[in-house]
């Protein structure tokens, strides 16, 4: 079956989704292994393995595509990309989603934010008029090539214009074709609770994002309330960095890394696939 198609029937299987987000390709192999059923490309993630720098609209549609690319082909799970604002007009739109699903992408989140855009939970935020959107959505849903390619659709009015207006929003998307609705940035349980239910009949997406401006729900309490898939973007990263700098701490301080909590070398190489090489290698060989 086709990842598009799997992602598809996973999202109305009445069940939560959880993918947690990937900001390179040995998280995504890492959050793939783990058993998780998809995988989540964080922009803000990606920002900052690739750049460097705060999520505020640096990278380029091609730089997303490619590491889309690099990790849809190291994982055999589904892969939802980041598409930001689709980097442009309608027109951009249908060229970034045409990237993304020859990139082996099963599914693309696009927002309503005015470029440069910013990380769903920061302030500043402005978006474009609903209707601008509208077409936006419209064009990434007639340009994908497999139907099954599904369409997340966020808005980021919630903060700066309120929730009636977000979830005004997210009933024009729906109807432009959007697969899947991304209220960004909810603010209590409440607003969180009238989100699936305002939407019965097209799946949500609840964004857990550790310190943000939602509260942070365990998946059972998420699925309860109707949710169909909940992303987890920064959570990964942030513990890849506490990882790495507790581990540097201790070199510089002590000048060893004697009793550090690290990955053994040989579990490493199992995780990034040596095995299998060497498995080719010998079949490949030549006998001399």
């Amino acid at each position: 079956m086709r990842k598009t198609t799997r992602l598809r029937q996973r999202l109305h299987a009445r069940k939560l989704l959880q993918a947690p987000g990937a900001y390179d390709v040995l998280s995504a192999r890492i959050i793939a292994m783990t058993g998780f059923e998809a995988v989540y490309m964080t922009g803000y993630g990606t920002s900052a393995s690739v750049l460097g720098q705060p999520d505020v609209g640096l990278l380029t549609m091609s730089e997303m595509a490619e590491r889309a690319r690099n990790i849809a082909a190291a994982v055999d799970v589904p892969v939802i990309a980041d598409g930001d604002t689709g980097f442009g007009n309608p027109l951009n739109v249908r060229r970034t989603v045409q990237a993304y699903e020859a990139a082996g992408a099963a599914g693309i989140q696009l927002e309503d934010q005015v470029f440069p855009k910013r990380c769903g939970h920061m302030l500043g935020r402005r978006v474009i008029p609903a209707e601008e959107m509208v077409q936006k959505i419209r064009a990434a849903a007639e340009v994908r090539q497999d139907t099954d390619f599904v369409v997340i659709a966020r808005t980021d009015a919630r903060t700066s214009l309120g929730l009636e207006e977000a979830l005004r929003r997210g009933k024009l998307y729906a109807e432009a074709g959007a697969d899947v609705l991304f209220i960004e940035s909810p603010e209590s349980l409440e607003e969180l609770r009238r989100i699936p239910a305002t939407f019965p009949d097209t799946p949500t997406l609840a964004n857990m994002i550790e310190g943000g401006r939602t509260p942070f729900l365990p998946a059972a309490e998420l699925d309860a309330l109707g949710f169909a898939i909940a992303l987890y973007p920064t959570g990964p990263l942030y513990a890849a960095a506490k990882a790495v700098t507790a581990y540097l701490d201790r070199l510089k301080t002590a000048g060893t890394t004697e009793g550090a909590d690290i990955i053994p070398f040989e579990v490493f190489n199992r995780l990034i696939g040596l095995p299998d090489y060497n498995r080719l290698e010998q079949h490949y060989a030549v006998a001399s």
